[in-house]
Order: C-alpha cells, then sequence, then structure tokens
C-alpha cells in the first residue's frame, strides 16, 4: 500500500496518551495509544473527554493535497532527489498531525526529528542537538575539518570556534554519511522558534538536498519572521472547509451536539482542528461559553481554554505543571529531581496527564506548545522563580553548565554577581563554539544581573559586540544604549562609541559611516587604532563613490596613527596603503615592498580584507612570483582552517593572479568554486575579477551582462574592478577610444585621490597610441617610469618599455619592443608576453618588414589562441592577414567542450582529489561529482581518471 493509502488507515498526533509513548525524542517511531489512566476525584473533575483516533484521522484524510506534496517529497528522496519542504500555519491548524501521520507511514526510512522550544531559543544548538545526537557516531567518516566542527559545536572535543558554513556542511555531511545506509526523513518542528546557530545550518542543509537521499521538514507557525525559511518551499496550511470540521465534530463526540452549539463552535474554531476539538470536549451543557469567548484570533481562545483547564488543578499538580513548562527538554529524571527540591510529589505529574495537559514517557512532552506557553505565563513571578531555582539545583553544573546557568538566572530576584559570572563563563562557552547569538543572550542577562553599575555596562557592551558578529545590528544598538546610561568610565565610554560606530559601519557601508569609525578610532590605544583604521580603510577603498574622500580619510588616519610602538605585518601593510594613496609612485613602492614582505614571512592572516589588501599591493608591485604564492597561500589556509568567510574572495585574488599568467581555465575554475562558496554563505558575489577575466578573453556579451548586475540586489558598483576590465576588454577587440575613456576615467579617480588599479595604466597607454592621442598619456608614462626605476622588476620594467615603444619615446622603438619581450619573457605573465609580441609584429608590419612581423605575429597568435584570449588573438589575426599569412587554425581545446561547473570538477579531479574530497570542496554530494565525471567522460571521449589527467595537463 502506498504512504499515501496507508494514510486513509493511520493517524497523526490523536491523544496525549498515545504521544506519551513517543520513543526518545528526536528519533520517532510508530506509536500505539494505550488505554486512559485511572485518576481520582480531584483530577475527574478536570477530565477531559479525549479526542479519539477518529477524529485526527478524518482531518488528516481531509488533508489530501497536503497529503500528495508530502509524498512526493519523501518519494523523491528516496530516490536520491531530496528536498525539503517548510509546512506552515497558525497554532493547532494540524501541522504535526499531518507531519506525524506521513511518518509513520514511511518504511525503511531514517527519521530524525527535533522541535525548536521557545525557551531555548538561546541556548547554542540546542535544536541541532535533538536532531544529530541519534547519529553522531557517522561522524567518524567526515573529513577532519567537518568532524572536528561537530565535535566542537557539540562539546564533544577540543573547544572551537567554527564557521558557521563549516558547521551547515559538516551536518550536511552527516546526514549524507547516513543516508548511504538508508533514506533520511529530518523533522523540525516548532521552526519558529529554533536557536539562530541551529537555523542557519538547518536552512544550509535544506538547500542543498536536491542530489541527496534526505528529505527535510520545517513546521513553523510565522514563516516570514524565520530568516532563510521563507526562501524554501513552502506547504501552507489552512484551516478545514465546514463539511470536514463538522466532520472532525462528529468524530470527537460521543453524544451528539445541540445544532447552535456546532455552529457556535464552527464560528469561533475557524477551522483551525485543536481548537474544534477543545471546544467540543470542553463545552457546557448549553454550548461554549457566551460571547465573550470569541476572540480576534483562535490561539487566544485555545490559550485561554488551557489555562481555564489548569487553574481547576489542584495547588501542588499546578505548581508541577509550571516547573515542566519551564523544563523545555522534558527529562523526566531532572523534573523529579526538581520536584522533590520543591517539597512536590512528582506522582502528581500523571494527574496533569489526565487532564490532558501533557504526556508522560521517556520524555515529558505538553499536549501543544500552546499548553506550555500559557501555563507559563499564567504563573505568578514567585512560583517561575522558585521552578527554575529548583531546576538550576537539579541539573548538574558539569555536563549542563549552560542551562543550569539560564535557570539560575531566571531564578534570581535581584542583582547576583555570582550568577552573573556563571552566565559570563557559559557566553564564553558559546563563544568558543561559534554561536555568537547565544553567547550575547547569556552576556545580556549577566549585564542586566551584575549589582555593579561600571561592571554591568562592560558586561552589556560585551553582549552588544557578540550580536553585532551575530549579524543583528540594531539589536547590538540597544544594548550600547542601555550600557550608554550606566557610569563608565574614560576607556568605557570610548569603547561604546567605537561599538556605536561599528554598527552604523555594518548597517549602511556608508562613506559617512566609514569616516564616524575612523572618527571614533582616536580613542583607542595605538595597536587596536591601527587594526580598525585597516578596516575601514579598506572598505573605502573599494566603496569610494566620492573621489577624494579615500585621500582625506588617509590623510586623518596618517595624523591619528602616526605612533607605534611595534612593525608588525598589519602596521606595516596600513602605512603601504596610505603611502599608496596619498604619495607620489617613487615614494610609496618602498613602504609597498617593505609590507608585503613582512606579510610573507609571517603567518598566514584568514582575515579576508587583509588578505584582499595584500593581494592587491603585490600585482600593483608588478611581482609575479609574489602574486601567486600569496594568492595561494591565502586559498590554501582558507580552505585548511574551514574559513568559508575568507575563501571566496582569497579565490577571487587567486583567479586575478591565473590570468595575469594565462591560466584562464584555471581562473574560472577558481571563480566558479567562489561562487559556490557565495551561494552556500547566501552572500552575494562580487564580479570585479569575473570582469577582469571576462575582459581578457575578450567575450563582449558576458562583459554587458555581468556590468548590468553591478550595483544590483544589494551588490556594489565595483567602480575600480570595472574601468580596468573595460579597458582590457576594448584595447582586445581593437575599440581603443572606448579603451581609452575607461582607462582615464580610472585615471581622474586615481588623481583625486581615490584607489585605482595600478595595471590601467598600461592599458592606458596603448589605447592613448592607438588613437593618436599621446598626450593623454603623459601621467600614465610618469607612474610607469616611476614604477620601474624604484622597483625595477622584470614586470614592471617590461611595461614601462612596452610603454616607450608604443608612444616613440627615449630611443630606438625596435629596441625598445625587443626590451620589452625580452623582459616579460623572465615573468610568468604569459598574456602579456604574447600581446608585447603583437604590438611588436604590429608596429613590424607598418615599417613594411612583413617577414619578421609574420614570425611575431604568428607566435602571438598561436599563445593568445591556446590561452583563451580570443579577441586579441583575433587581433592578431587580422595582422597575419595583413601580411600575405592566413593564420592557422588553432586545435580546439577539449576542455572547452565542458562546462564551467564540469571544468571546475575535471581540474580538481585531474590534480588526484577523489570524488568525495571534490564534493567536500564545492558543497556537492560525492554521487554529484560522479555524475558530472560521466558527464566530461562522454564529452572528451575518455573513460578514467589517467585519461584526463593526460588532457589537463
Amino acid at each position: 500500500m502506498s504512504p499515501t493509502g496507508r494514510l486513509l488507515w493511520r493517524t497523526g498526533r490523536s491523544t496525549p496518551q498515545a504521544r506519551a509513548v513517543e520513543a526518545p525524542h528526536p528519533f520517532r517511531t510508530t506509536v500505539s495509544a494505550p488505554e486512559p489512566s485511572p485518576h481520582d476525584e480531584d483530577s475527574r473533575t478536570c477530565q477531559p473527554a479525549l479526542p479519539t483516533r477518529r477524529s485526527n484521522s478524518v482531518q488528516i484524510v481531509a488533508r489530501h493535497t497536503e497529503r500528495r506534496e508530502f509524498d512526493r517529497l519523501v518519494t523523491s528522496a528516496a530516490s536520491g532527489r531530496g528536498g525539503a519542504v517548510v509546512v506552515a500555519g497558525e497554532a493547532g491548524i494540524g501541522k504535526s498531525a499531518l507531519i506525524d501521520a506521513e511518518v509513520e507511514a514511511l518504511d525503511g526510512f531514517e527519521v530524525l526529528r527535533a522541535a525548536g522550544t521557545e525557551f531555548e531559543q538561546d541556548l547554542l544548538y540546542a535544536t541541532l542537538h535533538q536532531l544529530c545526537a541519534p547519529v553522531l557516531e557517522h561522524r567518524l567518516t567526515l573529513p577532519p575539518v567537518q568532524r572536528r566542527a561537530l565535535e566542537g559545536v557539540f562539546g564533544l572535543g577540543a573547544q572551537t570556534s567554527p564557521d558557521p558554513l563549516t558547521v551547515g556542511l559538516a551536518v550536511l555531511g552527516l546526514l549524507r554519511e547516513v543516508a548511504r545506509d538508508k533514506p533520511v526523513c529530518c523533522v523540525v518542528d516548532d521552526a519558529q522558534w529554533m536557536d539562530d546557530a541551529s537555523r542557519r545550518a538547518l536552512v544550509f542543509v535544506a538547500r542543498r538536498v536536491t542530489t541527496e537521499r534526505i528529505a527535510v521538514v520545517f513546521a513553523a507557525r510565522d514563516v516570514g519572521s524565520v530568516s532563510g525559511l521563507a526562501d524554501l518551499p513552502r506547504l501552507p496550511l489552512a484551516g478545514l472547509g465546514d463539511e470536514d470540521a463538522r466532520a472532525v465534530l462528529g468524530a470527537a463526540t460521543h453524544a451528539g451536539l445541540d445544532a447552535e452549539v456546532v455552529d457556535r463552535i464552527l464560528a469561533e474554531a475557524r477551522g483551525n482542528p485543536l481548537a474544534l476539538l477543545e471546544f467540543a470536549h470542553h463545552a457546557e451543557p448549553f454550548g461554549v461559553p457566551g460571547p465573550r469567548r470569541f476572540r480576534a484570533s483562535v490561539v487566544d481562545a485555545l490559550e485561554e481554554q488551557f489555562v481555564h483547564r489548569f487553574e481547576r488543578l489542584p495547588e501542588a499538580t499546578r505548581s508541577l505543571v509550571v516547573l515542566a513548562a519551564a523544563e523545555p527538554v522534558g527529562d523526566l529524571g531532572l523534573l523529579r529531581r526538581a520536584s522533590k527540591a520543591l517539597g512536590l510529589d512528582p506522582a502528581g505529574f500523571t494527574v496533569a496527564e489526565n487532564a490532558g495537559l501533557l504526556a508522560l514517557g521517556p520524555r515529558l512532552r505538553f499536549r501543544h506548545p500552546l499548553v506550555r506557553s500559557a501555563v507559563y505565563a499564567s504563573a505568578t513571578p514567585g512560583m517561575r522563580r522558585r521552578v527554575h531555582g529548583a531546576l538550576a539545583e537539579s541539573t548538574d553544573p558539569e555536563t549542563d553548565p549552560g542551562r543550569r546557568a539560564w535557570h539560575r538566572a531566571h531564578a534570581a530576584v535581584d542583582a547576583d554577581e555570582t550568577v552573573a559570572a556563571e552566565l559570563e563563563r557559559s557566553a564564553d562557552r558559546a563563544r568558543l563554539r561559534g554561536g555568537f547569538a547565544a553567547a550575547a543572550a547569556f552576556m545580556e542577562r549577566a549585564g542586566q544581573l551584575t549589582p555593579a553599575s561600571d561592571r554591568q555596562a562592560a558586561r552589556l557592551l560585551a553582549a552588544a559586540r557578540l550580536r553585532l558578529q551575530a549579524g543583528a545590528p540594531n539589536a547590538a544598538r540597544a544594548l550600547v544604549a542601555r550600557a550608554e546610561r550606566r557610569p563608565m568610565d574614560d576607556a568605557g565610554r570610548a569603547a561604546a562609541r567605537l561599538l556605536r560606530a561599528r554598527v552604523d559601519y555594518q548597517l549602511s557601508h556608508s562613506p559617512q559611516a566609514t569616516a564616524r569609525l575612523v572618527d571614533v578610532v582616536t580613542e583607542l590605544a595605538p595597536d587596536q587604532a591601527r587594526e580598525t583604521y585597516l578596516e575601514a580603510f579598506a572598505s573605502f577603498m573599494y566603496n569610494d563613490n566620492q573621489p577624494g574622500r579615500l585621500k582625506e580619510l588617509g590623510v586623518r588616519i596618517r595624523k591619528r596613527a602616526a605612533q607605534r610602538e611595534s612593525a608588525r605585518p598589519v602596521d606595516l601593510l596600513l602605512d603601504a596603503l596610505l603611502d599608496q594613496t596619498m604619495l607620489p609612485v617613487e615614494r610609496a613602492v618602498p613602504a609597498m615592498r617593505e609590507a608585503v614582505a613582512a606579510c610573507r614571512a609571517a603567518a598566514p592572516s584568514s582575515s579576508p580584507w587583509r588578505m584582499n589588501l595584500l593581494c592587491q599591493v603585490v600585482i600593483d608591485l608588478r611581482d609575479d612570483e609574489a602574486m601567486e604564492e600569496m594568492a595561494d597561500r591565502q586559498v590554501d589556509v582558507a580552505r585548511r582552517q574551514g574559513a568559508l568567510a575568507a575563501l571566496p574572495q582569497a579565490l577571487r585574488y587567486q583567479a586575478v593572479a591565473r590570468v595575469s599568467v594565462g591560466r584562464f581555465d584555471e581562473a574560472a575554475g577558481s571563480l566558479s568554486e567562489a561562487r559556490a562558496v557565495d551561494e552556500a554563505a547566501g552572500t552575494v558575489p562580487l564580479l570585479g575579477p569575473e570582469l577582469v577575466l571576462t575582459g581578457f578573453r575578450g567575450d563582449l556579451n558576458r562583459y554587458q551582462e555581468l556590468r548590468e548586475l553591478l550595483g544590483r540586489d544589494g551588490r556594489p558598483f565595483e567602480t575600480v574592478g570595472e574601468h580596468y576590465a573595460r579597458a582590457v576588454l576594448h584595447n582586445g577587440l581593437g575599440n581603443y577610444e572606448a579603451a581609452l575613456d575607461a582607462a582615464l576615467a580610472a585615471q581622474r579617480r586615481h588623481q583625486a585621490g581615490s584607489y585605482s588599479i595600478w595595471a590601467v595604466y598600461t592599458e592606458l597607454v596603448e589605447a592613448a597610441a592607438r588613437v593618436g592621442r599621446g598626450e593623454d598619456a603623459v601621467a600614465a608614462m610618469k607612474h610607469l617610469e616611476a614604477l620601474a626605476r624604484t622597483n625595477p622588476v622584470p614586470w614592471a620594467v617590461a611595461e614601462w618599455l612596452q610603454a616607450q615603444a608604443l608612444l616613440d619615446r627615449g630611443g630606438d622603438r625596435e629596441t625598445l619592443h625587443r626590451q620589452a619581450i625580452a623582459h616579460f619573457a623572465r615573468t610568468r605573465v604569459r598574456v602579456l608576453h604574447a600581446r608585447a609580441r603583437l604590438t611588436y609584429g604590429e608596429w613590424l608590419r607598418r615599417e613594411n618588414r612583413r617577414a619578421e612581423a609574420r614570425d611575431e605575429l604568428r607566435a602571438a597568435h598561436d599563445v593568445l589562441s591556446g590561452l583563451g584570449a580570443r579577441a586579441f588573438a583575433d587581433r592578431a589575426a587580422r595582422e597575419l592577414r595583413a601580411t600575405g599569412e592566413q593564420p592557422h587554425r588553432h586545435g580546439e581545446n577539449p576542455l572547452g567542450r565542458l562546462t564551467a561547473q564540469e571544468r571546475l570538477i575535471a581540474g580538481k579531479v585531474a590534480t588526484g582529489a577523489t570524488s568525495k574530497e571534490v564534493g567536500v570542496m564545492l558543497f556537492l554530494s560525492p554521487r554529484t561529482i560522479d555524475t558530472h565525471l560521466r558527464n566530461v567522460y562522454r564529452k572528451l571521449g575518455i573513460s578514467s581518471r589517467r585519461q584526463l589527467r593526460e588532457i589537463s595537463l
């Protein structure tokens, strides 16, 4: 029988007693309903006529459309085409009933379940731990970075600070390992209450299971308020129609209800199944209570119903129910210990179970989350403090220090330094495990409970910093405001102003916010200030839409950060950038070279903004050896450390380096991998390096597509990279006026005090020479000469010699061309070497030295064609034809038949990586990698990895 067919005979969430015998959460098994437990006279007065299995069968059968969608999801997952869905609807609408019925009907699935809990939203990885705990042994087969990440977040290994993306990748890897044996269905109930760290990891997983035997199901009320869930496929549950609602009422009641009562129940329940059952079984002799019961919200009416039932319990039982409501895990051992600490008999839980409020089993479960929240809210503050105190006393401080501290915090009546210090320690533990949101919650509560005002302000500021790191700048700003209302010393006030400036900067990244950040940094210690200055300056370089502001900012930074006690790499890098922005080339180069030398000798940094700047300084210095070394080193470090936030930009600078040395396919592979990581992170990719690659390839259509994306969907305009790429593109296409316009625009920005890629001056000289506007290249010539004289590396000298030859400056043009080619030959920059031979061949042809021109143009054409620099190769072909020689058709690169994704995978496999290793790098399953490899083999006409290595080499 199909899963859908079985639903006609099986039920979902039925009675509280049925739910009491669930297997230990989060592993879900089929359940059956035991007979109701005996109860005494007191409990009989509040005992409801419990809903029958038939009533839930009716409501499940009514969900035929939703069941088909659910069946489609799990059937696809079983065949390796997994997916995710969010079952959405108000409380009581039947989300859990539908999911339970479907899950119970599954055959051959590993079912993992978890539930978000309102009181655990600030406890790090609480939901994720529920979901993954039964299968954590599979972590042993994961790659080391992923295994260490899981062990770190679950407290099984060394205290680490794994990147959130690494955690998400590790959870995905864990589920993949489980799915090797049988399909996996992950169910997260009450997803609106997931803790932030779990939410990020599980949304990450949900977005990348389309080629896995994994189905992910979230049940949530307000989907729009939960970041990430709103972007997933949604299965909305609305209220039952009138006919189905009447059927549910008929199946749920043993005796017929008066027609007027039925109509009133239908009107108030509005098709909500839980409301239908509750109102039917608690109708008074003449029907549902009067008009005061009609509420704007069905949920309000349900909560009132549950509170009414709770209030009819004996006093001792009410205390036990509040105790259970304050303990979200449902740990019966802990609840028994806490009950005894309060002087209560744990047997009283049975009375609450008979009243239909909760269910006993391996774990205590409330009939519905609304019961828990309604009971907790209705308790007096004193009662809540007492139960939290008992829970804190009964929680093991060694195995669960975070929960113990949390309960102690809720039990505190007044400020208490001991409790505050315990919360601060819990915040430190959470931070070390990468849970900034949880750490912020602990630290915020610690600040509230700190008796000393100055200490309180310090803890609130610490909480604000953590909120900012967790990506909640508005919450951070509110905490800063609270801290500023407390007494603080000068250092504290300076820290508050700096934090407020950082919040403003993160919210807008505007030049104004950057300037304010720099203003505040003046109050910091010199070492701290220089680090912050570098960060602000780096941001401004790529976000400077007002020429001149960067130089102005540099003047202010130099004035305020002049003194230092040491010369760390970060200090030298800041000095280099300031010099590069504010001084002539010949005066800037020494500091730039010193910074590069210091950074090469130091331990590599995974800081994305510092890494970007260092790589750019190396490129501007025209140091081809250091360029590849630094770019490759940063990529290796980011991968090894699992620093996925830094990896995309490291890959982009690696791509720029690959373009310069003429390895265009490798550059495309790096960019493709960077996009994969960006997609995994949900971040908007930067386009500058891809524009540069497109410019060198001469692909005008692709360039225009990319350029139209600049400034859209949260992307910066990236003026610096766009000017350079446009100049290269049009020089290749022979549109020299357009190339000159782009290069001159970059030069004007540079002269006004903004940053510009120094390589643009070479493009400017070539364009100016072609259109006969040598006067426009005066400043560029001075720049190239100064760079070559103060930094006489072969690449810089070659560009200066070539510029003189193009503009007929400084002597024998033929000698200058030949010397430029000779210097380029000593570098790794093959594409520029070939371009130098192209320009020399063009000059020779115009000198009517056709035979010599053919040699240079033929060599240039062969190299440029082989590299994939199509526009420059076409230029060489046109020149060859002008000499009377037809260019040879360059042999097709077989890798050109592959898609970008296939080339990326083929390149990594050719280096010896296994399918599993490539999958880890690209966030794909080994099976997906093998599918791509089969396509690669088919397109290339090969059948083995050895043959692939031969083609790639």
